[in-house]
């Protein structure tokens, strides 16, 4: 009676812990299905109203030109069971379009998940000296000022 009822107990654990979750969690960030949306907007002929209309606002614009707009769409899920819940990248999808003066569509390029791989991005890292004094200076002053308040 005893093992049938640690064999019965066994059997449960294992169902619930296998099917805890029978939908895939997916986690979107930007612009939902860019790829087919992409398509509607065609260069020299769409202009950054109708950009607009079929894409939203862009999540950034370029830092010296603002002719320059970038639309991301990222989806993510966890990993199964064995992966210990890793995060796994479904999609990582990045629209680049370029505008001229007039707001008329001069160029846009879609990169996809296979084509950022392919891009070497630089190791190097730029480091701020002016932020980190900023950090030493205000740390000292509000060390300095917490002893002056402590003297009154």
């Amino acid at each position: 009676m005893h093992i049938k009822k640690n064999i019965i107990i066994t059997i449960l654990l294992l169902i619930i812990l296998t099917s805890c979750q029978r939908k895939e969690i997916i986690n979107t960030h930007g612009v939902s299905y860019l790829e087919k949306r992409e398509k509607l907007i065609l260069a020299n002929k769409s202009n950054k109203n109708d950009v607009v209309k079929v894409l939203g606002q862009p999540a950034t614009k370029g830092m010296r030109n603002n002719n320059i707009w970038i639309y991301i769409e990222r989806t993510q899920t966890k990993g199964k069971f064995l992966k210990l819940g890793k995060i796994k990248l479904i999609k990582n999808n990045t629209l680049v379009l370029e505008f001229n003066e007039y707001g008329i569509l001069d160029s846009k390029k879609f990169y996809n998940i296979n084509d950022m791989k392919k891009i070497n991005f630089s190791k190097n890292v730029t480091v701020n000296d002016i932020k980190k004094e900023n950090f030493i200076n205000s740390f000292l002053n509000s060390v300095r000022q917490k002893m002056r308040n402590n003297r009154k």
